[in-house]
C-alpha cells in the first residue's frame, strides 16, 4: 500500500474529507491529516475534542478485498498498529475492545472506521485520534483520559507519530487483506490486549446491558462475554467498561 499524506490546517472532520476523496476515486493509502477539527466525531456520533495541534487527527482510505463479515477486523487491525506505534514511542499501551487505546487504564486514542460506497467499490475510512497534549480533553475527564505529553513528560508532534504509525498500518493491513489474515490479526490483538480474556466488564448495548468476563474473540473480531451462569454472549457492537471483580459478582 502506497501512503500519501494530505495535510490541512483545519477541517470539519478528517473522516469526512477522506470519505469525499474516496468517492471521487482516491487510491488506497491516502491519508488526511488536520491540525484542527471543527466537527471531529467518535463512535455513535460523539464529539471528539480537536484543539489545534493538541492531537493527531488522521484518517486513511482503504479499499479492502475482505469478505463483508470480516470488515470489523479493520478496527482491530488499526488498534494493533496504534498500539505498536505508542510502544515504539516509549509507552505501555493496552487495547480496549473495540476501538480505544489505553495507557494506565486511561484513554489516549480512539478509532472510528466508516464504510463508503464509491464507483470503484466499497471503501473503508479509518479515523485515528491520538491525544498529543493535555489540552485535547476537558478537565472533567482528566481521570479517564491521557496524552503523550502527560505520559512522556515532553511534547511529541503529529509528524513524529505519523512517521511511526503509517508503516505499522501498512504492515498489518497487508496481513489482514491477504485473504487468510483474519486469524493472524485476532492473534496479534490477543497478544496486545488485556481485554482479550479474563477481564470483568460491563458492556452497554443498544438494547440493554451485559456483565461478565471476556472470553476471547470470534473470527470476525466480535467479543465473547461469559456471564456468571456460564452462558457465552457474542457482542458485535457495544461500549465496554472494566469492572472490579467484587462489583461484578454483586451485580449479576
Amino acid at each position: 500500500m502506497n501512503i500519501t499524506v494530505l495535510r490541512f490546517d483545519s477541517l470539519d472532520s478528517t473522516n469526512t474529507e477522506a470519505a469525499n476523496h474516496a468517492r471521487i476515486g482516491a487510491d488506497e493509502g491516502l491519508c488526511i491529516v488536520a491540525r484542527r477539527q471543527t466537527a471531529g466525531r467518535g463512535r455513535h456520533g460523539r464529539t471528539w475534542v480537536s484543539e489545534p495541534d493538541a492531537g493527531l487527527y488522521f484518517s486513511i482510505v482503504l479499499r479492502p478485498r475482505l469478505q463483508t463479515r470480516f470488515l470489523p477486523l479493520i478496527t482491530l487491525m488499526a488498534g494493533i498498529a496504534v498500539h505498536d506505534t505508542l510502544k515504539e514511542l516509549g509507552l505501555k499501551p493496552d487495547i480496549k475492545w473495540v476501538n480505544d487505546i489505553l495507557v494506565d487504564d486511561k484513554k489516549i486514542c480512539g478509532i472510528l472506521a466508516e464504510t463508503v460506497e464509491t464507483d470503484a467499490g466499497l471503501a473503508v475510512v479509518v479515523g485515528i485520534g491520538i491525544n498529543l497534549k493535555r489540552s485535547n480533553f476537558q478537565p472533567e475527564i482528566a481521570d479517564t483520559a491521557t496524552s503523550l505529553e502527560r505520559e512522556l513528560s515532553k511534547n511529541v508532534g503529529a509528524d513524529e507519530v505519523i512517521t511511526a504509525l503509517t508503516p505499522y498500518l501498512s504492515y498489518f493491513y497487508t496481513i489482514l487483506d491477504n485473504g487468510s489474515g483474519a486469524d493472524e490479526i485476532v492473534q496479534n490483538w490477543r497478544r496486545r490486549s488485556t481485554y482479550y480474556s479474563g477481564k470483568s466488564v460491563r458492556v452497554v448495548l443498544e438494547d440493554g446491558m451485559l456483565e461478565g468476563v471476556t472470553d476471547g474473540l470470534e473470527e470476525n473480531g466480535a467479543l465473547r462475554i461469559r456471564t456468571l451462569n456460564g452462558s457465552v454472549n457474542i457482542v458485535q457492537a457495544g461500549d465496554v467498561e472494566r469492572l472490579r471483580v467484587a462489583k461484578l459478582e454483586s451485580s449479576i
